[in-house]
């Protein structure tokens, strides 16, 4: 199936999705009150999450729309959808038949399908979303057509770790991760940093369990699916004294929502942070105990692909998201608005500008490039 949109369509798109009947239309140039040849289409191949997935997926869409927002009478965007990994060669082989300017893959899984197609077709330019050489997601010799769109998620943990820190009223957080991995570890680097940070500040000796960044060491699910490892962990977690709990772990972090969620229930008053993106959306049933979520700005690194590229700016090499670009940010506090101090939501704002102007530099054992 393939959907082609202009700005301003994304409704449209969502609703013949879910009625799943209606095939959609193949070409659609009208914006606004005439009609205008889009001359640069930007396409995305989207992981097997789908394309209302409340995670990459969304996000990247999220981000395409936006590129041809800013500039309609240029851009088109569309997509294709993966419902199977063997789906991703064949995608990205359909779109480099269709004149795209930019191809868009979303997730590591995707990196040999893409890195395979651009060796194939070297005038063909490509952007791939948390996938990078430095990662190991890409094998070397790196490409001049692939633009790496990755995170440096150390920053808005550390603010996460520093807001988590001047949350608790137990002295003890938390943070585990799915499995291993550079990109779970980095926000777990940022996280344990971002306490220590505020203990220096305050003089106060908050713990960070599941984690220690000098050791590189910690608490990890083996999975990022299973659920009940979550909950598991989170238990524990709960049971030794942490009253903030921060998952990098996917849908493992839905285990640990129904843990801090029974916890709750039976009197305790446990909070919790998402990942990657805003929990409020992507996990909404459980948004009332999440203070924040540590999010990679994947629709803003999305729409910085595309516009290079259909501007003729496309240099290849790494995006790198950071707190000054909007590549790393802190979701917004919800319904804990108002529970967040003010002073301390003053304090992480200062902190905020100090990581963009580099007084400080979290640090990370990952590589985020």
């Amino acid at each position: 199936m393939r959907v082609i949109v202009k700005a301003g369509a994304a409704v449209s798109v969502l609703a013949i999705l879910v009625a799943g009947c209606a095939k959609p239309s193949s070409n659609n140039n009208s914006s606004g009150g005439g009609s205008t040849k889009a001359t640069f289409t930007g396409c995305m191949v989207t992981d097997t999450g789908g394309i209302d997935d409340k995670s990459f997926n969304q996000s990247s869409w999220q981000g395409m729309q936006a590129a041809a927002a800013a500039e309609p009478s240029k851009i088109k965007v569309k997509y294709l959808p993966s419902t199977t990994t063997s789906d991703y060669a064949k995608n990205i082989s359909t779109f480099e038949t269709q004149k795209c300017g930019i191809i868009v893959t979303v997730g590591f899984l995707m990196g040999s399908a893409t890195e395979a197609a651009a060796k194939a077709n070297p005038k063909q330019k490509f952007a791939i979303v948390d996938c990078s050489y430095s990662s190991g997601c890409l094998s070397k010799p790196q490409l001049s057509n692939i633009d790496q769109l990755v995170f440096n998620t150390a920053q808005d943990a550390f603010l996460g770790g520093y807001l988590a820190a001047g949350m608790t009223k137990t002295g003890k957080v938390a943070t585990y991760g799915g499995e291993k991995f550079g990109t779970v570890t980095i926000y777990e680097d940022g996280f344990w940093d971002g306490v220590q940070y505020y203990n220096k500040v305050h003089h106060k000796n908050v713990k960070v369990l599941g984690w220690s960044e000098p050791k590189q060491n910690g608490v990890f699910a083996g999975s990022f699916t299973n659920l009940s490892a979550g909950q598991t962990i989170a238990n524990t977690f709960i049971h030794d004294g942490a009253d903030i709990i921060f998952p990098v772990a996917g849908g493992v972090g839905l285990g640990t929502a129904k843990a801090v969620q029974s916890a709750n229930s039976s009197g305790k008053h446990i909070a919790m942070f998402w990942v990657d993106t805003d929990g409020c959306v992507s996990a909404a049933a459980y948004c009332q105990y999440m203070i924040t979520s540590v999010e990679k700005g994947i629709s803003t690194a999305v729409k910085t692909a595309v516009l290079a590229a259909a501007n003729s700016k496309f240099k290849g090499g790494s995006y790198i998201g950071t707190l000054a670009n909007g590549g790393a940010v802190l979701a917004p506090f919800h319904t804990w608005a108002s529970k967040v101090p003010a002073s301390l939501q003053t304090e992480l704002t200062n902190v905020k500008r100090q990581i963009e102007s580099g007084a400080i530099v979290p640090k990370t054992a990952s590589p985020v490039g």
